[in-house]
C-alpha cells in the first residue's frame, strides 16, 4: 500500500478522500492556493503545501507545481478527485515518469475517454449507442452555425474536455449559437485549459442516467448500477439518486453491459462512470465517460455498501477486485442534494462571502453530509460554488424523499445566498415524487424562475402558527417564564394572507383558536434557536425561524416569508400606515456578484433594446451574460475587460 497520498484537489472532495485515507491509515498531503490557506481540507490533512495564487490556472491546474509538491513531501501517489487535473492524461503521464502512482486509470483511457469527440468515435467502433452529431472540432461561430443547421436544432454545444456542466450550452435556434459557442469556449479554457468544442443533437425530454463501474488491472470489470442525474440547472446536476425510478432490471442490464463493454475495450482501470442519455421510450445513447470519481458517488456507496475511494486506492496499488458482477447487490434508495452558494431566485447567480452560520442537520439517522466548508469560512469567487452534498438513505424512494425534506429544513446557512429552498421545493413537488423527471425539469416546474414566496393560504397558516408560537415564547422569556399570558387576540399576516387567532395558553402546550378550529402547538423551541421542530395538532414539522424588526422570517419546504404578529388594535391601525414605494433605478446596471469582466459587448452612445447582451461576468468558473432589462442609450461604461468587480459596483449607465 502507498506510504503517502497527495490530494491534487480542494474543498469537499479533498476532505472526502482524506476520510478514507485515515480509515486505511495512509498519511495525506493537501495542496492549497493562497485563497484556500484556511480551508477545511488543509486542516484535515497530515501535511499541506502551498501551490500558488488563487486562479486555478496558477495553482490547481499547474502540473509542475503539483509534482514539485509530491517531491517536496515524498508522496508516492496522487488522488486527483474530480475536476482540475483528474482527467488530464498529460498529468498522469508526467506522474508516471516521476515514479508517482496516479490513483485512477492509465494514460490511454484518460486520453481517449477524456476527449468527448474521440470518445464518441471510439464508442461507435465498440458498438455502443451514441447521440447523433458532428464528430469533429468546431473552430468558429460560422462553422458552428453551419453544423448546427445540419444536425438540426436544438443542439448542444459542448467542450471536448468538459465536465460538471462547464463549457456546455443549448442552442435552440440560430440566434443562440454565437453566445453559446463563445461562452462554451471561454468556460472550457478557464476550467480545463482546453477550448475545443463539438456539437451534437439535443435530445428533448431526456433523462441523464449514468452507470458506475469498477475495473482492476487484472481484467476484471463490474458495474454498480445506475444513478439518475436528470435534475439539473445550467446543465449541472443538483439532485441525484440511486437507483433510478425509471430504470427497470432489463434496461439496467443492457446499460450495464454496454458500460462494461466500453471499459474493457479501452483497457480501463479504477472507478469510472459511463453516462447515457435516455429518451421517453427507454432508448439510450452514450454521452461520455468520466475517467474519475463522480461528484454524486455517495448515492452509489449508500445502496451498494462500497467505499469507491477505497476501491480506487486498492486498484491503483495493484489489488484485484474481490467481487464479481453476481456479488453486486442493491439495497434501499439514496438521494443526494447539492447545496450551492447561489441565488436560485436570481437565475442561479453565484454568491460569495463568509458563512456566518453553517450548521448541517444533526442527530438524524441515515443522513450523510459531505462538505469542505465550516462556519466562519469563506466561499471564494475563484472556485466551484458547492457548499456540501446532503444525502438521505431509506428502504423506499418516498421515505428517502421524506428524510431529505426534513434534512433540508434542518440545515442552517446564513451569510450567503444558497439553494436550500429550491432543493426543498423540488423534493416535495408531485412530479419529483412520482419520478416524472427529465433534464428540463427546472424549466418546466419553474417557467418564470424559482420563487420561494408563500402564496397559498394553507402554507401561510402553517407559517403563521409557527411564528405565533415563537412570539408567545419570546414574550414569556421576557417575563422570565414565570407568568402565563392571559387569553388574548393576535393577528398574523403573511403577504396578503391575514389570520386572527385567540391564544388560550402560552407555556409549552399552546392552544390556539382560529376560524372555529382549536389548534394545539407543542415544541421545545427556545428563543434564539434558528430551527424549530413543532407539533401542530398531530403533524410534526421543522422550519427555520429568525426574529427581526419586520417580523419573523420563516422558511422551509421550499418557501420563505416574513410573518408579522400584531394585536387587533395594531392590525387595524396598520391600514393607515403609509406604504414605502421602492423604485428601481433603471438608469444604471450594477454588478450582481463579485466577478471578472470577460467581455464588454456595447459601446458608448449605442442604442440598446430590452434583452440585448451588455457584458459577460465570470464568477465561480461559470460565465454569466448580463442583459439589459430596459431599452435606452448607453451613456457611460464604468468597467473594462479584465477588471474584477465587487457586488453592486456600477458597470453601465444609460442616458
Amino acid at each position: 500500500m502507498f506510504k503517502k497520498i497527495l490530494i491534487a484537489n480542494r474543498g469537499e472532495i479533498a476532505c472526502r478522500i482524506i476520510s478514507t485515507c485515515k480509515k486505511l491509515s495512509i498519511p495525506t498531503v493537501a495542496v492549497y492556493s493562497d485563497a484556500d490557506k484556511r480551508s477545511l481540507h488543509v486542516s484535515l490533512a497530515d501535511e499541506s503545501v502551498n501551490i500558488g495564487p488563487a486562479p486555478s490556472i496558477d495553482s490547481y491546474l499547474s502540473i509542475d507545481k503539483i509534482i514539485d509538491a509530491c517531491k517536496q513531501v515524498g508522496a508516492d501517489a496522487v488522488h486527483p478527485g474530480y475536476g482540475f487535473l483528474s482527467e488530464n492524461h498529460i498529468f498522469m503521464n508526467r506522474l508516471e515518469k516521476e515514479d508517482i502512482t496516479f490513483i485512477g486509470p492509465s494514460e490511454e483511457p484518460i486520453r481517449v475517454m477524456g476527449d468527448k469527440i474521440e470518445s464518441k468515435i471510439f464508442a461507435i467502433d465498440a458498438g455502443v449507442n451514441t447521440v447523433p452529431g458532428h464528430q469533429g472540432v468546431v473552430k468558429s461561430v460560422e462553422d458552428a452555425l453551419l453544423i448546427a443547421k445540419k444536425v438540426g436544432f436544438p443542439v448542444m454545444i459542448k467542450a471536448s474536455a468538459g465536465g460538471g456542466g462547464k463549457g456546455m450550452r443549448i442552442a435552440n435556434d440560430e440566434n443562440d449559437v454565437p453566445d453559446a459557442f463563445t461562452s462554451s469556449i471561454n468556460e472550457a479554457k478557464s476550467s480545463f485549459g482546453d477550448d475545443r468544442i463539438f456539437i451534437e443533437k439535443f435530445i428533448t425530454k431526456p433523462r441523464h442516467i449514468e452507470i458506475q463501474i469498477l475495473a482492476d488491472s487484472h481484467g476484471n470489470v463490474v458495474h454498480l448500477g445506475e444513478r439518475e442525474c436528470s435534475i439539473q440547472r445550467r446543465n449541472q446536476k443538483i439532485i441525484e439518486e440511486s437507483p433510478s425510478p425509471f430504470v427497470d432490471d432489463r434496461l439496467r442490464g443492457k446499460m450495464g453491459e454496454q458500460a462494461v463493454l466500453l471499459a474493457k475495450k479501452v483497457g480501463y482501470t479504477s472507478a469510472g462512470t459511463v453516462e447515457f442519455i435516455v429518451d421517453e421510450k427507454r432508448n439510450f445513447y452514450f454521452l461520455e465517460m468520466n475517467t474519475r470519481l463522480q461528484v454524486e458517488h455517495p448515492v452509489t456507496e449508500l445502496v451498494t455498501g462500497f467505499d469507491l475511494v477505497e476501491e480506487m486506492i486498492k486498484i491503483a496499488a495493484g489489488e484485484k477486485l474481490n467481487v464479481t458482477q453476481d456479488d453486486i447487490k442493491f439495497k434501499g434508495w439514496a438521494i443526494e442534494s447539492r447545496i450551492y452558494a447561489e441565488d436560485p431566485e436570481r437565475n442561479f447567480m453565484p454568491s460569495t462571502g463568509r458563512l456566518i452560520r453553517y450548521k448541517p442537520p444533526k442527530g438524524m439517522s441515515n443522513i450523510r453530509n459531505d462538505t469542505g466548508v465550516y462556519e466562519g469560512g469563506e466561499i471564494s469567487m475563484f472556485y466551484d460554488p458547492m457548499i456540501s452534498k446532503l444525502c438521505s438513505y431509506a428502504d423506499t424512494r418516498l421515505e428517502a424523499c421524506r428524510l431529505m425534506q426534513n434534512a433540508l429544513n434542518n440545515f442552517e446557512i446564513s451569510g450567503i445566498k444558497n439553494n436550500l429552498n429550491l432543493l426543498a421545493s423540488i423534493v416535495k413537488s408531485k412530479k419529483f415524487l412520482d419520478g416524472d423527471i427529465n433534464t428540463g425539469f427546472i424549466a418546466e416546474e419553474y417557467p418564470n424562475g424559482f420563487s420561494s414566496e408563500i402564496k397559498s393560504r394553507e402554507d401561510s397558516l402553517m407559517f403563521s402558527l409557527v411564528a405565533i408560537f415563537a412570539d408567545i415564547k419570546n414574550n414569556n422569556s421576557n417575563n422570565n417564564n414565570n407568568l402565563k399570558l392571559n387569553e388574548r387576540s393576535l393577528v398574523a399576516s403573511v403577504g396578503n394572507n391575514i389570520f386572527e387567532f385567540k391564544v388560550y395558553n402560552a407555556i409549552k402546550n399552546t392552544i390556539i383558536e382560529h376560524d372555529g378550529r382549536v389548534i394545539s402547538l407543542e415544541s421545545d423551541w427556545n428563543p434564539g434557536d434558528r430551527s424549530i421542530k413543532i407539533k401542530i395538532d398531530e403533524d410534526i414539522v421543522t422550519l427555520q425561524i429568525q426574529s427581526g424588526v419586520k417580523g419573523y422570517k420563516v422558511s422551509g419546504f421550499g418557501l420563505s416569508g416574513t410573518v408579522k404578529i400584531r394585536s387587533e388594535i395594531a392590525q387595524e391601525l396598520s391600514a393607515y400606515m403609509i406604504k414605502k414605494v421602492v423604485t428601481k433605478n433603471t438608469k444604471i446596471i450594477k454588478c450582481p456578484m463579485p466577478g471578472l469582466v470577460i467581455s464588454i459587448d456595447i459601446e458608448q452612445g449605442q442604442i440598446i433594446e430590452d434583452g440585448d447582451k451588455l457584458c459577460t461576468i465570470e464568477a465561480m468558473k461559470m460565465e454569466n451574460i448580463i442583459r439589459s432589462e430596459v431599452a435606452g442609450v448607453i451613456k457611460k461604461i464604468h468597467c473594462k475587460e479584465g477588471e474584477s468587480l465587487s457586488t453592486d459596483q456600477i458597470m453601465i449607465e444609460f442616458e
